[in-house]
């Protein structure tokens, strides 16, 4: 599992039970462990799936029980300004951002791996469902990211910015479990989270209301004034409450009698205009992605054959990329539906991530 020799390893614990047995199955391999939980929402606060107070108290139940330290890094300054502020920017431009990406680029990938190295642990460890391995190529040996075992819980999309600095010194040790093995090795060791549900929605936003989280975070935005409903030809069909709303193939809360199902085709926010159509007019042949990050640390060429995942829970589809700097094209083998600015395109060859970066805009099949 470790791919190492005995060592110190930090091990972010967000009080769910992934991250509690990683940090259980470190220690019976014979590691130093040191729990970390980070405060993220600053505050007392009674929501949420990271940082939570309850979360911090499980995690720091779940130390006592394991006999390992723990400690409470606060972190909520970084978080707001890498993942909150950046949320509440991108749905204002009309996208629909992934936060959890950004939260594992720059908190935990990059904060509290560089904090951790510094106070000298040799490994940080997550309960991340993906797997690392070290292959041996002419060129030298070289460490691969992969999905997980268990692929209804594989959680690589999120990882797919992760450099070859980082994937040499990190551990998923569950990642070569089920759900149910890790539940399994929870109950085995007794640990309170043994049963404690996945957590589903955004951790800092109420309610799972995006709506009035936007509406609090930038209340005089014109992105959140009404405007018009047109469809493709341009005809007005209504009226919508604000283009950052909603997002690319949405067909519920529309409030049309079009006599048909619609479903957004194109947000313009600099219009504050909302495009719907049919379902076959969400579909998108070709997109541009930005901010392209290669787990080798550079593009695997110039123009190269794939497959590209678009959604978290997408299946992968083959496309050909094409490269750019930190930019690229990517030409669908066959158009997918609602291809979203802000959502991540990941890039896969078999079970390995490639790369990947975010969606920056598309091209409608209408529009060819």
């Amino acid at each position: 599992m470790s791919r190492t020799a005995l060592s110190q390893v930090v091990v972010a614990m967000s009080g769910g039970v992934d991250s509690s047995v990683a940090a259980a199955l470190l220690q019976e391999e014979g590691h130093r462990v040191i729990g970390v939980t980070l405060r993220l929402l600053g505050g007392e606060t009674a929501f949420g799936c990271c940082g939570s107070t309850r979360d911090i108290e499980d995690a720091k139940a779940v130390c006592a029980r394991l006999g390992i330290p723990h400690y409470v890094l606060d972190f909520s300054d970084v978080f707001e300004e890498q993942v909150r502020d950046p949320f509440v920017r991108s749905y204002l431009k009309g996208e629909t951002p992934n936060p959890c990406i950004d939260c594992n680029r720059y908190v935990k990938f990059d904060a509290l791996f560089e904090r951790a190295l510094r106070l000298g642990a040799d490994r940080v460890a997550t309960g991340h469902y993906a797997r690392i391995a070290l292959v041996k190529k002419k060129a030298g040996a070289i460490y691969e990211l992969r999905r997980a075992v268990d692929l209804k819980k594989d959680q690589s999309y999120v990882l797919h910015h992760l450099g070859q600095k980082q994937l040499a010194r990190l551990l998923f040790p569950v990642g070569e479990l089920s759900k149910a093995e890790v539940r399994g090795e929870a109950r085995r060791l007794k640990l309170r989270v043994a049963d404690k549900p996945d957590s589903q929605e955004i951790c800092f936003v109420p309610n799972a209301d995006t709506a009035a989280y936007l509406r609090r975070c930038a209340s005089d935005s014109e992105r959140l004034r009404p405007g018009e409903i047109r469809d493709t030809a341009g005809r007005l069909l209504g009226n919508h409450r604000g283009v950052a709303l909603y997002t690319r193939g949405q067909r519920h809360g529309l409030g049309l009698a079009a006599g048909k199902p619609m479903y957004v085709v194109d947000l313009r926010p600099e219009s504050n205009t909302l495009v719907v159509g049919t379902d076959e007019e969400t579909l998108s042949p070709r997109f541009s992605v930005r901010d392209l990050h290669w787990t080798a640390d550079s593009a695997p060429g110039r123009s190269f054959r794939a497959k590209v995942q678009i959604r978290s829970r997408h299946t992968a589809m083959a496309c050909r990329v094409t490269v750019s700097a930190e930019t690229g094209e990517v030409e669908l083998n066959e158009p997918q539906r609602a291809v979203t600015p802000g959502q991540s395109a990941v890039f896969y060859a078999g079970d390995k991530v490639i790369g990947g970066g975010t969606i920056s805009s598309a091209v409608l099949s209408s529009a060819d």
